[in-house]
């Protein structure tokens, strides 16, 4: 058998607890926000929250793939984190309205660069044998962010004014980016920044060879915009009042499954694996449509979680497998475009259909369902090489 070396170097590790500090920064405010935007008048507008928000990610995506292929990778994190910090301190600035959503049309920018330097810096340095493992153990940490935040957030915001849930939320941007500053540049061959890098060419906005991969990923993250729209207002109904718990709940219970899903998809293929993600995403969200208590709504969260932990590591390995080197970026760009439109559309259609009232929770998660169903269903006709299965009806992607 021939040696694979191990990936758990210093680097690693700390650009682990980077993407921790990130992705605890902005998803700690997350679910206070509904409220935040209601006593400001705009309850009608709680749809916007994670939409402005995800579309500017998708915007940003084709520019933050070829900077991370151009100028570098750490930059693009660097840049990222930035706006974290940037938007943290203006949200109690600009406490009205129309300034809360200009903020979280430019929060958006964060996770449209940071992630997308995260996961090719880890593509650098990961040997092939060890990809789906690597990229679980650093989506572990995104996620234990994507936990502690909403927790610690919840937790401040019955403490102290929301105000010092903003400014937490800003500080810990700074101490990610002081991280990101103490690593090696993995870009071997780099240009310098100019504004001709930030005009794209129509080749360069989406990468084919990873269109289906980002198809299911779009399918199935469609689910996580819901939850994040919906389920504040859906905790509270159901009188929980922490609006956090649901997330801290289905967070943690991704962790340990991300390296399981991650090992298994290095040794019996991605396809496998998303499948039954899809499958359990699905029963998620049914069980969410008939939570009548605490209890069902948690247990569901540990559903939704277990589906995220598997679909998440498993999809970005697959798209780095069927990238080329050189266009790793642009890969993983056009990943993450699907993600933000997935979680955008998401939200969008669920705080359509929910439109504050409480008898239309089971509609929104059905559709939720539905999304998933339907990824389930094309992962059925896709090749064990991660491609479609060659038929008239068929799109040959390769």
């Amino acid at each position: 058998m021939r040696f694979v070396p191990s990936f758990l170097t210093v680097d690693f590790l700390l650009l682990c607890l980077s993407s921790f500090l990130f992705f605890s920064s902005f998803n700690m405010i997350i679910p206070e926000l509904p409220a935040y935007l209601s006593s400001m008048g705009g309850g009608d507008y709680k749809g916007f929250i994670i939409s402005l928000f995800t579309l500017s990610a998708g915007l940003s995506r084709p520019f933050s793939g070829k900077l991370a292929d151009k100028i570098g990778r750490i930059p693009v994190m660097i840049f990222g984190a930035s706006v974290c910090f940037v938007a943290g301190l203006l949200y109690p600035l600009l406490a009205f309205v129309g300034g809360f959503l200009f903020l979280r049309f430019l929060h958006g920018f964060s996770t449209g660069f940071t992630p997308t330097g995260i996961s090719a810096y880890v593509a650098d340095i990961i040997p092939f044998q060890k990809r789906g493992e690597a990229m679980g153990l650093q989506s572990l940490f995104s996620s234990l962010g994507m936990a502690a935040g909403p927790a610690i957030g919840g937790w401040i915001a019955t403490v102290w004014p929301i105000d010092y849930l903003f400014y937490t939320s800003a500080f810990t941007a700074i101490l990610s980016i002081l991280i990101l500053i103490r690593l090696k540049e993995t870009l071997q061959e780099k240009e310098k920044l100019s504004l001709s890098l930030f005009k794209l060419k129509k080749e360069e906005i989406i990468e084919k060879r990873v269109i289906l991969p980002s198809i299911v990923l779009f399918l199935c993250v469609f689910s996580f915009g819901t939850v994040l729209t919906i389920i504040p207002d859906f905790s509270v109904h159901l009188g929980i009042q922490n609006k956090g718990l649901f997330f801290a709940v289905f967070t943690i219970s991704s962790l340990g499954i991300r390296l399981l899903a991650g090992r298994t998809s290095d040794r019996f293929g991605r396809i496998p694996v998303l499948r039954v993600a899809s499958l359990i995403m699905v029963l998620a969200m049914i069980t969410i449509a008939f939570s009548d208590s605490k209890n069902w709504l948690l247990f569901s969260a540990v559903l939704f979680g277990s589906a995220v932990g598997m679909y998440s590591p498993t999809v970005a390995a697959w798209v780095v497998d069927l990238s080329l080197d050189k266009f790793r970026g642009r890969a993983l760009a056009t990943m993450y475009i699907a993600l933000e439109a997935g979680i955008g559309i998401g939200a969008i259609v669920s705080g359509f259909l929910f439109s504050n009232q409480p008898e239309n929770f089971y509609l929104v998660f059905l559709t939720a369902a539905g999304f998933a169903t339907t990824a389930f269903i094309l992962l059925l006709f896709a090749e064990k090489n991660g491609t479609l299965k060659k038929n008239p009806n068929a799109p040959n992607i390769q």
